[in-house]
């Protein structure tokens, strides 16, 4: 859970140092140069704040459901400083249209979305690939990052133990299958060109959209 420091609003997550940077560098190099960027469930923002300044010319363009996250990324916003980071808005994958739908003037080339569809309901993940058909454009990156079973199979003991973990504090959570998440982003025109290794056992996955 995220740590609260006082001070100023910022909300500390102790994972987002430790991989920031293997993110980072998949990012550099999937994500549209130059392009706007939608981070789905940004959290507390640290993540939107260390990329935005180092992907830029890229917009990053921040997001989350949570009333305490939005406030957290706004004040890492205004701590950051950075030109190319956007103001946070409220999104709800599961609500349409999505809030970015309504700006024409703002078009979104990639969405990111790091350690989510395992601690939300199946029907989220879905969801999301829906949202992600409809907003991104032909050759649009979709990037989800977090831990996953392979052929049925969790990669890690570790895995496994945070599995039972997340079902014990909602039964519609869990560490999802690989196979599954893909089956349903082929469905909507999203089509994996990419399974990266990274550490503590996580998964990168590099979707492209295929009209």
């Amino acid at each position: 859970m995220p740590d609260f420091k006082p001070n100023d609003g910022r909300l500390y997550a102790p994972a987002t140092e430790r991989n920031r940077e293997p993110i980072l560098e998949i990012l550099e190099r999937v994500l549209p140069n130059p392009g706007t960027v939608l981070e789905i469930a940004s959290g507390t923002g640290e993540h939107a704040s260390f990329f935005a300044p180092k992907l830029a010319p890229r917009r990053w363009w921040p997001s989350d459901i949570s009333a305490p996250m939005l406030k957290s990324i706004a004040a890492w916003q205004r701590e950051t400083n950075a030109r190319y980071l956007l103001s946070p808005i409220e999104l709800n994958v599961c609500i349409e249209p999505w809030p970015v739908e309504v700006d024409a003037k703002r078009t979104v080339d990639a969405i990111v979305n790091i350690n989510m569809i395992h601690i939300a309901p199946w029907q989220v993940c879905n969801a999301l690939m829906i949202g992600a058909e409809r907003i991104l454009p032909d050759g649009g990156v979709l990037y989800l990052y977090g831990p996953f079973k392979r052929n049925g199979q969790h990669t890690a003991p570790s895995n496994e133990t945070f599995d039972n973990w997340l079902k014990e504090q909602n039964p519609d959570w869990g560490v999802r299958d690989l196979d599954a998440v893909e089956t349903v982003a082929k469905d909507h025109k999203l089509m994996l060109k990419e399974v990266i290794e990274m550490p503590a056992n996580n998964l990168s996955l590099v979707f492209y959209k295929q009209v």
